[in-house]
């Protein structure tokens, strides 16, 4: 295991029921730097985030995140983890609730951590990620996917994380939309040190963002 690495994954096995869908797959991620995992759909590109995430819980190997080994933690010991390694998925939609404004999507992750943001906190957030604060007061049916993707990772960004997952990001939206996102993402990237594991398909976009690539497929990782 490396000890300086943000996050060091080791011989990591997924399973669901007799498929494998992670197979031994390792790989070590630094503070300010994206490393893709490419691949095409059902690779287990997308089980391989959830796992480092804790989300899934995988079946064997070790996933060890600024030092620590997480697969072997509680519920309870992973809650203060958990908000310095967070998620940003595929569809801005689904990601949100029709039901909420965005300004209460955006506080959501601090008042689930027993928080209290204040209004300008959330603006703040907002404006970071190049949205207007007035955007707070829409519900995300009122905004384009690009806006809400940026709506994502604003949420993504409240808990002052350390890494972020980014699960197909930006496949979901137009090419020039894409572009403003991933810009987006590199500057936040240049400002906080934050640290990438970008799932992603197209290779093309792996190749402009990703400052190292593992090429999956039916579960192993074949090259990096």
């Amino acid at each position: 295991m490396s000890t300086d690495a943000l996050l060091d994954v080791r011989d990591l096995v997924v399973r669901y029921g007799d498929a494998t869908a992670v197979d031994h797959v390792s790989f070590t991620l630094d503070a300010g730097e994206t490393l893709a995992l490419n691949g095409p759909s059902g690779c287990g590109k997308s089980s391989t985030g959830l796992a480092v995430l804790q989300l899934r819980r995988p079946d064997s190997g070790e996933v060890r995140f600024e030092g620590r080994e997480l697969t072997s933690l509680s519920e309870r010991e992973l809650r203060p983890i958990r908000p310095r390694m967070q998620p940003v998925f595929q569809d801005p939609y689904g990601s949100l609730s029709p039901r909420h404004r965005i300004r209460d999507a955006v506080a959501e992750p601090l008042r689930i951590q027993g928080r209290r943001p204040t209004p300008d906190q959330v603006a703040e957030l907002l404006d970071r990620v190049g949205l207007d604060p007035s955007y707070g007061d829409r519900r995300p049916h009122e905004l384009s996917g690009g806006q809400c993707q940026r709506v994502g990772i604003a949420r993504a960004l409240a808990s002052q994380p350390r890494l972020l997952v980014l699960d197909e990001p930006v496949s979901s939206l137009d090419p020039s939309v894409r572009a403003g996102v991933l810009n987006l993402l590199a500057d936040l990237q240049d400002d906080l040190g934050l640290g990438y594991l970008f799932i992603c398909h197209d290779r093309a976009v792996v190749r402009h963002f990703a400052d190292r690539a593992i090429e999956m497929r039916e579960g192993r990782v074949i090259s990096s």
